[in-house]
């Protein structure tokens, strides 16, 4: 019976990986019937983080698909979290689509960032930019959010003293803002600056601009999908997951591979990978090395492989979740955290399910040992120190016979021709040694 249960949970994770391939799969899109070079319009407002990344994930894969004209991203934010608005920056600076930004009301802080990541900036009348220094405001956070800003705005060929002043309030700049006090840009401004091509009034004023008005306008906004990514995406939710992931391979081997743990595992393993594939942190190298590392523990399950398959597919699986959470100091945190929670939740379930009656249910409680009267095989004792003949030939491995009954019997290394009297010299389970009779 528990070798059907195991069998089961096998054809579950099999099932379970096909389904995590093909919702991850590139037909995820925005749905509607493709259209020939549309306008991909995107819409961030409020505050950045996990979810606005899912969403701009989505709006760029399908622009490439699609072979979008342009992408234009309309931006309203008092700022949010500095990796998200990294991951934006990203995909908007990596995607061979042209890109607009179009600074609706304000672009402060991660905004500002992701708002100078894009080709080409618009304003909106009375709209602004900038004001982008970190919170915490410590030395390291000031200089590496200033080298992103200025990396940034180097790339697309802006200014990039505007862009460290953003973030840096001791630098200031000239005719705009003293040391000591924030750069933030106002339209016409930004328009000086060279961080705006145009103030316009509406959409339709800047698709006229940049010759898209006659194009297809296909838009995006924040969909349940985007924000279920980014409730994944949260360090918590994914330290969490991860937990359930160790602590199921846990009690998999402690219950001999009954397959509910296993099947726990997996679900969570899927909707961990769900989440970050839509967020774009995990490909199919992750996914790749995941699901290998998968299939090498069950080779290692049937097959004798002394540990090699258990260990390298340990090895796939442990990487594959460090890629996935960025490859980083931080990632290594996650998952030594994880697996940390994870055996000391382990250590408590095993220490109270011997007393619990759902596991008494489970588990089978009797044992069958030599004290009983059990035995796991034959008693050999009785031919220890008996002597016999060999029947064939022992290299070391051969037959004899003692008191009429064949025995398969090894020889202490040496080779015994047949015929040859034997002794019994030890005697191990079903294990039987012998050694050759010197006659005197």
């Amino acid at each position: 019976m528990a070798k059907g249960v195991n069998f089961m949970g096998y054809r579950i994770a099999v099932l379970l990986i096909i389904s995590c391939l093909l919702l991850i799969s590139p037909g995820y899109c925005a749905g509607g019937s493709p259209e020939p070079a549309p306008v991909i319009v995107v819409n961030i407002k409020g505050e950045i983080d996990s979810s606005q990344a899912a969403l701009i994930y989505r709006a760029v894969k399908d622009a490439q698909s699609r072979k979008a004209q342009a992408i234009v991203v309309e931006i309203d934010t008092f700022g949010g979290l500095v990796d998200s608005a990294v991951k934006i920056r990203d995909l908007i600076s990596e995607s061979p689509v042209k890109t607009i930004c179009y600074v609706k009301n304000r672009a402060w802080s991660a905004g500002a960032l992701i708002a100078i990541s894009h080709q080409h900036i618009a304003m909106a009348p009375g709209g602004s930019i900038g004001a982008a220094e970190p919170i915490p405001t410590t030395e390291k956070t000031v200089a590496a959010l200033k080298a992103e800003f200025a990396a940034t705005a180097n790339k697309n060929r802006r200014n990039a003293k505007v862009a460290e002043a953003m973030v840096d309030k001791s630098l200031g700049y000239p005719g705009y803002a003293e040391p000591g006090q924030i750069l933030a840009l106002t339209d016409y401004q930004a328009m000086q600056l060279g961080y705006a091509d145009l103030i316009a009034a509406n959409r339709q004023e800047l698709l006229a601009h940049y010759g898209l008005e006659a194009s297809s306008v296909i838009e995006y906004s924040s969909a349940w999908q985007d924000k279920m990514a980014g409730w994944l995406s949260e360090p918590t939710m994914k330290a969490v997951l991860l937990t359930v992931i160790f602590l199921a391979v846990l009690v998999e081997i402690k219950t001999a591979g009954m397959g509910v743990a296993a099947l726990i595992g997996l679900l969570a393993a899927f909707v961990f990978y769900a989440g970050q594939w839509l967020t774009g942190l995990a490909g199919w190298l992750e996914l790749t090395l995941f699901i290998g590392g998968i299939l090498l523990l069950v080779i290692e399950l049937h097959t004798p492989g002394a540990g090699i398959f258990g260990a390298a597919g340990a090895g796939c699986i442990l990487f594959s979740l460090y890629q996935t959470l960025g490859g980083d100091a931080p990632a290594l945190t996650i998952l030594a955290v994880s697996m940390l929670v994870a055996v000391i939740v382990f250590l408590f379930i095993v220490s109270r399910l011997p007393s619990n009656r759902l596991w008494a249910k489970v588990v089978l409680q009797d044992a069958e040992n030599s004290q009983s009267g059990f035995s796991s095989s034959q008693d050999y004792s009785r031919f220890l120190e008996r002597e016999g003949v060999a029947q064939s030939l022992l290299r070391p491995a051969g037959i004899v016979i003692i008191d009429g009954t064949q025995l398969d019997v090894v020889s202490e290394g040496q080779y015994i021709k047949a015929g040859v009297k034997v002794k019994v010299v030890s005697v191990s389970g079903s294990r039987i040694v012998v050694r050759p009779v010197i006659e005197q």
